[in-house]
């Protein structure tokens, strides 16, 4: 079952509303990981100094300096035991080089977001906090933070979805074999009615490692389990040794329904209580350790659905934005006048998935689409054709069909099956994409 647009526009929307919980006054917001402008002295050098060089980039001291306060500072609010400060700076630093490597591979396949898409998401960020976009400023300066570099920061974490939804997720590739079975295992467990809160170590270990480098990993693990058995803190355990992405947050994956878990966790957590520890396993990333730290029951809830239709073109080196915005906007014209929606969508529309359906999405969550199309299907009428408008995946013109309020059906159960399944598999592949294009880097640490 092959990864299309409609699905990844779906698969996209846990990533984007993580980000948003994550950037929205939380500490976590940095100095743009993609500025490398500075300030030249009169002999051409960077006043900067360079904490690393990362192919044909760099990664400044500043950056490194500035990210270390604010995670620090986080760190401290959450009441998690700092290591020493030459270890966290290692992680931060080697967090940085890894998302300057995945940048630059974003800007060597011409990932970006233009001004307008990025406008669209934080005016959703904004008001999903009960403010507009003009207030938006005047709250991070009040927090302390500089509205311009929490622009820029924003706009790369954007790039970096996109890229990984490109790199990954669209090759993910999801079997009806999966889906039955993993509909069959829902039915006999209560593991996915349940919502875990859980925390993750992981020590990688290439696919290339040498015997030595596996002994090395594998007593590393064994030291971590021996001070958790003291009582030493997770988290401070996480922030110290984790490779994984999420370490500076203490290795916390949040809330998440067990249906939701990464496979290999699933397999682990069902049996444990809160506050229990599983046994160190390895897969195919390396050696991990989770902990579960609650679990809470989860009550069947009604949802608003949408029944809507779209067609998708997207920009290339002949047609750029404007010119696909025209050509959708005499799409729409052709519609209006009369001609089939559904005929149109079949022969242009580069949504692979729907377009066979006649630009079909079905009956859909708005809130499972990414934020820039689930605002235009929100807000839409139903029958109404909207304007053209910008997503990560491209131009869209959708039309809302009908609406309702519907309990799970078997449908929405598979959809929730193969998203679920996808976004399993996404945690699992998403470390050792990582950890591949790390391998191809070069990588010059100067501190």
């Amino acid at each position: 079952m092959t990864v299309t647009c409609s699905e990844r526009l779906w698969a996209a929307r846990g990533a984007l509303a993580a980000l948003t919980a994550c950037l929205f006054l939380s500490g976590l917001l940095v100095q743009p990981a993609g500025a490398q402008t500075r300030e030249l002295s009169g002999t051409g050098q960077l006043i900067d100094g360079v904490a690393a060089v990362v192919n044909e980039g760099v990664v400044l001291k500043s950056e490194l300096r500035e990210q270390t306060r604010e995670i620090v500072a986080r760190l401290r609010e959450q009441d998690t035991q700092l290591p020493p400060l030459p270890i966290l700076e290692r992680q931060i630093l080697e967090r940085l080089v890894v998302e300057r490597i995945q940048l630059q591979r974003a800007e060597r396949l011409g990932i970006r977001v233009p001004d307008e898409m990025l406008n669209r998401a934080i005016a959703d960020i904004a008001a999903r906090n009960g403010l507009t976009i003009e207030q938006f400023p005047a709250v991070l300066a009040a927090e302390g933070i500089d509205y311009a570099s929490y622009r820029e920061q924003f706009r790369e974490q954007l790039i970096l979805e996109q890229l990984r939804s490109r790199d990954v997720m669209g090759r993910i590739n999801i079997s009806e074999r999966e889906v039955e079975q993993y509909l069959s295992r829902q039915q006999e467990a209560a593991l996915g009615d349940l919502d875990y809160n859980v925390s993750h170590i992981l020590i990688s270990v290439s696919s290339a490692a040498s015997p030595d480098q596996l002994g090395a990993a594998r007593a590393r693990v064994d030291e971590i389990v021996e001070r958790l058995a003291a009582g030493e803190d997770f988290a401070q355990l996480a922030v110290t040794y984790s490779d994984a992405q999420n370490a500076l947050e203490g290795g916390g994956l949040g809330w998440r329904k067990g249906s939701q878990l990464p496979t290999i966790f699933a397999e682990v957590v069902g049996g444990l209580e809160p506050g229990e520890t599983t046994e160190p396993f390895r897969s195919g990333s390396g050696f991990h350790i989770v902990r579960v730290n609650d679990v809470r029951g989860s009550e069947r809830v009604m949802v608003n659905q949408v029944n809507a239709r779209h067609i998708l073109l997207t920009p290339t080196e002949v047609m750029d934005d404007e010119a696909v915005r025209q050509r959708l906007l005499n799409v729409r014209n052709q519609i209006l006048g009369g001609d089939d929606f559904g005929a149109i969508a079949r022969a242009i529309s580069e949504d692979i998935g729907s377009g066979a359906e006649g630009g079909s999405l079905g009956w859909t969550e708005p809130d499972s689409f990414v934020p820039d199309f689930a605002n235009v299907i929100r807000e839409l009428p139903v029958g109404e054709l909207s304007m053209p408008f910008r997503s990560p995946f491209g131009w869209h013109i959708v039309e809302v069909i009908d609406r309702r309020v519907h309990d799970s059906t078997e449908e929405l159960q598979r959809r929730d099956a193969i998203m679920a399944l996808r976004e399993r598999k996404f945690e699992e592949e998403i470390e050792l994409w990582i950890q591949r294009l790390r391998d191809e880097a070069y990588v010059e640490y100067r501190i």
